[in-house]
């Protein structure tokens, strides 16, 4: 419906999916618009993001890596250490991290990050603050937004990066459901699981934390997170719920209800050094929320498609959740640039549809198992059972390259955007799987080229063999024909009948 002869999007939410979907609409030239509630475009909330090499590399494409690179000061060590604050182990993880794979993780301020994302848009008009979202319509031939002050946007698709908390996610269920009664149903609605409750925030650098180092402090039902960059300290504490509860139920923290849980570990160690109380005391910032783990079995309906929080939610620990969602930010622009450059300037609903459903099967399985892994070492931080417990001390003395190898199969795996060039980008001892799948493509094209040449070279060498061949009978052939009159009776009757 859109009123537009082109193709256009319209983005529900500037966090970071939305932002990461701002720049690859753009660099694949797809009208679009981008609706963020906030009045601002980069507000002031939430604490650390940490850049795996897979999204390092989209970030290269896009022409943002720089910023980031000149903002965040790699991790060094993983440091673990026991209740008492003392060191069970240390690991250069980080480091095989980037043997394997060319480049670092890179930990900074979350909002430090959506600022590099909407600085490096080649187009700011795009983001619209200060938009709330009031009704939408998904039609037969586009959709329609309705906001706050009565303005109207139509589009021909809409993309969901709104959070775990998604308004689009709910009319998308409310509308699928009129359409076809019972597709969504109440088991899908409470997928979004809650077992952990989390105090995080931002503070002043701590020297005894390193200058970069990650540190987690092992607890019973209950673990430390620290990330030390040089101006400044990252922290995260995880509390085990003892009744966990599932979505649509959702629990709203209050200042006062952060300020009793610290106290209640502020005189935990983290180091031999430090309480948690330090660095509570000395926050800029900090909050109590919930972290939800799960991961939705629609991904899209119609002309609505979900990304991110709206459809897949991990715990934080490992870092992997904003990483998954510019992921499959970057896997759906590319099916959508797909679609497109078959030549149908406005795909059918048909065609969308189909265009949904391919970005969900080639997303769906790795989300999964970025949720498990997410999951699994939240549990084994916090030693929420003696099986985890044991996991929990054990680990340090596997061979340290084991984690970041078993890792490299999953970063590997990452879409790159289809339609940019990663030249210049760094190489590792492991090969990105869309790298090596074009190397396997070019190798079985020369090797369908040579066997292609040799059956020229075959067929030309028959014909110059035939062709030999012909000469030799056509040269008998006039020999024979003008031969002088020979006078035996059988001779003659040979020669007239190679004559003819």
């Amino acid at each position: 419906m859109s009123d537009s002869q082109s193709f256009r999007v319209l983005v529900v939410g500037a966090g970071v999916a939305g932002l990461a979907a701002s720049h690859c609409l753009q660099k694949a030239g797809i009208d679009h618009v981008v609706f963020e509630k906030h009045k601002e475009a980069v507000p002031v909330e939430g604490a650390s993001i940490t850049i795996y090499p897979q999204v390092v590399r989209i970030l290269h494409q896009i022409g943002c890596l720089e910023a980031v690179l000149k903002t965040s000061v790699p991790h060094e060590q993983l440091v673990t250490r026991r209740p008492d604050g003392s060191i069970l182990g240390s690991s250069p993880f980080f480091g095989y991290v980037k043997e394997n794979h060319g480049a670092d993780l890179l930990p900074l301020e979350r909002r430090e990050f959506l600022q590099i994302l909407y600085d490096g848009l080649p187009d700011k008009s795009p983001i619209r603050t200060g938009s709330i979202i009031k009704d939408i319509r998904d039609l037969d031939n586009g959709v329609e937004v309705t906001l706050s002050d009565g303005t109207i946007e139509k589009g021909d698709m809409l993309l969901g990066c709104d959070g775990v908390h998604s308004m689009v996610r709910t009319f998308m269920w409310n509308h699928a459901n009129k359409m076809t009664p019972g597709l969504i149903t109440e088991k899908e609605k409470s997928s979004f699981k809650t077992s952990w409750k989390c105090l995080v925030g931002i503070g002043p650098p701590e020297p005894s934390l390193g200058a970069s180092d990650l540190t987690v402090t092992h607890d019973t039902r209950y673990s430390f997170e620290i990330v030390a960059q040089p101006t400044c300290t990252f922290f995260f504490v995880y509390f085990y719920l003892d009744k966990p509860f599932n979505s649509p139920k959702r629990v709203r923290y209050s200042d006062q209800d952060a300020e009793a849980l610290a106290a209640s570990v502020a005189d935990h160690p983290l180091t031999e050094s430090i309480t948690f109380g330090r660095l509570w005391d000395n926050r800029v910032r900090g909050a109590l929320v919930s972290s939800e783990e799960g991961v939705l079995d629609h991904w899209h309906h119609g002309r609505i498609v979900l990304a991110g929080d709206a459809v897949q939610k991990m715990t934080p620990n490992i870092a992997l959740g904003g990483n998954a969602a510019i992921e499959s930010v970057v896997s759906l622009c590319n099916h959508l640039h797909r679609m497109l450059a078959r030549g149908d300037a406005k795909p059918s609903r048909a065609n969308l549809i189909e265009t949904f459903a391919a970005y969900q099967a080639e997303r769906e399985e790795r989300v999964k198992y970025a949720i498990k892994i997410s999951g699994l070492a939240t549990r084994i931080q916090a030693m929420t059972t003696l099986p985890y417990r044991f996991a929990a001390w054990v680990t340090p003395w596997l061979p340290e390259r084991g984690a970041p190898d078993q890792l490299a199969d999953y970063i590997r795996g990452s879409p790159k955007i289809e339609y940019l060039s990663t030249q210049g980008f760094p190489s590792g001892r492991v090969a990105w799987k869309d790298d090596e799948e074009k190397e396997m493509n070019r190798k079985l094209a020369i090797k369908a080229t040579v066997k292609k040449d040799k059956q020229v070279i075959k067929t030309m060498n028959l014909l110059q063999m035939t062709s030999a061949s012909v000469v030799a009978l056509v040269m008998i052939f006039s020999a024979v024909r003008y031969v002088p009159l020979v006078t035996d009776y059988k001779t003659q009757q040979l020669l007239s009948w190679i004559r003819f």
